[in-house]
């Protein structure tokens, strides 16, 4: 029996690999999406070490062309994934009256734009099949933004709703889309681990009727 297939998009040492190790621990078959080779190479290693099958492809999720060739190559590869977790984000720093347009622009294009594109590659198999999950790492700055991160709680918020709108969207054809709400910072040894994280993306995955978890300290 083949393994139900995860893409994570934006893979990196935090969240995502922590994600990673969750799923890949039950049994997935993970596909890692990232800029640079290096970082992605040394990735799979780690994963691989755990015994735990991984691959990665190169893409810029702030290339609309970069993303539908990445998953035109994973679909040719590897098959059609059965979860598809965007975990790609951008974070100008700077207060809204100062913030350059291009700026807000280029953060939106990663985090949102990304995010819609990645989940349209995948979206005509998945309705075809009647099943499927879409999760989206999100942020507290959707929820209460924070006057220096304006450009990410502006690019959070609409990723809030595009996952929200999603999920009502696509709910009729069996397709499951959620987001991670995170509320802190990501840090190894804390409250925030990465590992810990993990279990909140397990826990809406499971879960079919959720749309947002939000992971923070009470």
């Amino acid at each position: 029996m083949s393994k139900s297939l995860l893409v994570i998009v934006g893979a990196g040492p935090g969240v995502s690999a922590g994600i990673a190790r969750k799923f890949g621990n039950n049994g997935f078959k993970v596909i890692l999406i990232a800029r640079k080779k290096e970082s992605l190479d040394l990735q799979i290693a780690e994963l691989q070490q755990k015994n735990i099958e991984a691959h990665g492809v190169i893409a810029d999720a702030a290339g609309p062309d970069s993303l539908k060739a990445a998953f035109k190559q994973i679909k040719s590869v590897y098959g059609i994934p059965d979860i598809l977790i965007y975990n790609a984000g951008a974070n100008t720093i700077n207060n809204p009256s100062i913030l350059e347009r291009e700026d807000l622009l280029n953060d939106f294009k990663v985090n949102v734009v990304g995010a819609l594109i990645s989940a349209q590659q995948i979206i005509p198999e998945m309705m075809e099949r009647e099943k499927g999950t879409i999760l989206f790492t999100g942020g507290m700055l959707a929820i209460n933004p924070v006057t220096s991160r304006a450009s990410a709680s502006i690019s959070k918020a609409g990723l809030r709703n595009l996952s929200f709108a999603l999920a009502e969207e696509l709910f009729p054809y069996g397709i499951h889309v959620g987001t991670v709400t995170i509320g802190g910072v990501v840090k190894k040894g804390t409250f925030f681990d990465p590992d810990l994280i993990a279990e909140s993306y397990w826990n809406l995955y499971i879960n079919k009727e959720e749309k947002e978890i939000v992971y923070k300290q009470v």
